[in-house]
Order: C-alpha cells, then structure tokens, then sequence
C-alpha cells in the first residue's frame, strides 16, 4: 500500500480551538451556521442502566477508546452537551433508572423539542424489561411529538455469534412491534441497528442517525451522485472529520469493507500529518484536542495493492470527501479535482442558504442573469 497526502492544513490555529463540550456560539464562521441562528437538532439517549448509552457517546464524539469506556461510570443524573460537528448537535444522556411515567418527568420539554430518540438495548442481557422499558418510552414520546425518530440500537453483539444476532434483531422487532399493534400504535416507525463500540457498526448506524436530522440530505447526495458519475468513483462519503460519522453519501448501496476502508482513513491522515505536519507547534495536536483540525485545502491519496485508490478531499475545516475509485480512474486526476472544487462549492453554498436563507447566494449568481 502506497500513501502520500498534504495534510499539512489538517491543524488548526490555536485561537480556533473550541471546548468540544460547549455550543460553537463563540466562535464565527461563515462555511457553517451558528447555534443562535438555528435550534439544533436534540437526540436523546436511554436506555436501562449499563446497557452501554454513555460509552457509545464517549467514543463517537469524543474519541474515547472502546477499552476506556469499561472505567465510565454509570449515569446518575441527565447529562446534556452540545457537540460541535459539522452540524451543531445537542445530546441529552439519560439515567438508566429514569422513569417517563414519573409524574415529575416533564415529557413536554424532553420530547417536545427533540428530533430523535435513541434507545439502546443490551443484547448480552436479558432484554424483557428493557423492551417494556421502550415501549412506555416511545408511546409517551410519540403523544407529546409525533414527528421524533425512533431508533433502537441491539447493542454489544461483539460476543454474539451471527446467528445470534440476527435472531436477537428478530425476536426484538417482533416483540415491540406486537406490542404496538395490540395498542393500535402501527403508525409508530423504529429503526434498528445491530452495533457495538469495538467495530465500525456503531459509526455506521449512528451516521444513518444524523442522517436523518440533515434537512439538506437529499441535497447532499444528489450532489454526490453527479460527482461520482462524472469523475468514475465508485463510491464517496462525506465524512465529520471528528467523529468519523457520514453525513451522506451517493445513492449506491453501502457496502460495509468499502465504509471500512474509507472511514480508517480518516484516522491513518490524522495519524500521518500529526508526526509529519508542517507546524511542529500544531502537530502535537491530536483530533480530539483540537476540534478544527484543517482549512478545506487538505488533501491525501492512498493506492491499496488491489487496484483500487483511496482519494480524500478536505471540504472545510469540519468535513471531508473520501472516495474509492479504480486505479485506471484516477489517471484522469486533473478532471476529478476540478469535479471535487465544483462539489466543495455547492456544498457551501448548501451551508449559506440554511444559515442566511434564499438572499445569501443572490449577489453571487446575479451576474449569470444580468
């Protein structure tokens, strides 16, 4: 395997650095909007205590190491924190022993202003009461906002063999599913993921989460789509760099080996320009310390000996464009670049119109119409 990247833009000055525990408010930047202009989208998590709602945080979010989370305590009291990705987001970490029914439990300010609802089930465990657990939770969350998303995470199938997995999903699916049918809640969607903390799956299915906050997805991937046709990539993924989480991708199926190899780039480039930056002042800098790791100019190549090239482009300083091309393809480098400025703009223009509205892009595109 062959590599070669200019990441040198990957570290960001030391007076951008933020408190990745506070909202981005502070800070001004034009490529994103800001926490004040725009409520941010509120995801929840719960679920029965140690099913795993505060390791699966630590590690998407703030880069914890799956064997640090066996020494997280136990949640005793509602944790709320505003991450800074390339969308602000609020989370709102639940004790396991919270009760909705409680009459001190103030289900019009939790789930009235909330997007989605995580709530994770320990698959090692006996999952009965964790399952009665979710059916009270979602049926009270769904009187108060109808419009919330409901995800359940089958989580810690690390130990599970396949079959195990697949029939835990089963009995799970159909156990909630009677259950609201029998109250006559079939209009009630929930989605469920098999994952855990020591693989890709919990990446994967809390990318498909986000996804689902992102107004602008279909935006985003239609604009993947024109990239990937026009300059012979296979599949992309546009990826917050911090959290390693896709907020898109093109309309072609996701296949796990290919997310795999594109999302461990992500890390090797960190890994790459902090030893070999340009600034020794920065590159001591790791990921999780400096939450505005580049500038959009970043760029790397990885040639895998099967054929096939890794190629990522920095978008801004919170987002970046991995895709896997054939070697063949990559020839024509001078047209997938120009393809990339052209997708990075419209991107950004993406950005401007939800932060300024449809007045942001007028002064710009008036000479096309003049």
């Amino acid at each position: 395997m062959a590599a070669h990247n200019n990441y040198g833009a990957f570290h960001g000055d030391a007076e951008d650095e933020v408190d990745s525990h506070s909202p981005r408010g502070q800070q001004s930047d034009p490529e994103l909007p800001q926490a004040q202009e725009l409520q941010k989208p509120r995801l929840l998590l719960m679920g029965l205590r140690r099913s795993g709602k505060s390791s699966i945080e630590r590690v998407v979010f703030h880069k914890m190491s799956p064997n640090e989370t066996l020494f997280v305590e136990s949640t005793s009291k509602l944790r709320k924190e505003s991450i800074v990705l390339s969308m602000d987001l609020e989370i709102w970490d639940f004790p396991g022993h919270l009760d909705v029914d409680d009459p001190s439990f103030d289900g019009e300010e939790v789930f009235g202003g909330s997007t989605a609802l995580v709530f994770v089930i320990d698959a090692q465990d006996d999952y009965l009461e964790a399952l009665q657990r979710l059916y009270t939770t979602v049926t009270r969350a769904h009187k108060v906002n109808p419009e919330i998303s409901f995800e359940v995470l089958i989580h810690k199938v690390d130990g599970l063999s396949d079959d195990h997995k697949i029939e835990t999903q089963r009995d799970i699916h159909q156990r909630i599913s009677d259950e609201l049918a029998d109250a006559q809640l079939d209009n009630i969607h929930l989605s469920f993921y098999l994952t855990s903390i020591y693989d890709h799956s919990i990446y994967e299915a809390i990318s498909k989460v986000i996804q689902k906050l992102i107004k602008q997805l279909a935006t985003f991937e239609n604009l993947m789509n024109i990239l990937c046709s026009n300059s012979g990539v296979e599949k992309a993924f546009l990826f917050d760099i911090m959290s390693k989480v896709y907020i898109a991708t093109d309309s072609s199926p996701v296949d796990m080996q290919s997310y795999e190899l594109c999302s461990d780039m992500i890390d090797v480039i960190f890994d790459v320009s902090s030893i070999y930056g340009p600034d020794t002042q920065d590159a001591t800098l790791s990921p999780s310390s400096n939450p505005n790791p580049g500038n959009g100019q970043g760029h790397a190549v990885i040639k895998l000996n099967n054929g096939m090239v890794l190629y990522l482009r920095e978008v801004n300083r919170f987002l970046s464009l991995v895709c896997l091309l054939r070697e063949d393809n990559f020839e024509k480098q001078g047209l997938i670049d120009y393809n990339f400025r052209c997708f990075q703009e419209a991107i950004l223009d993406v950005f401007r119109l939800r932060k300024h509205g449809p007045g942001a892009l007028k002064d710009k595109y008036s000479h096309s119409y003049g």
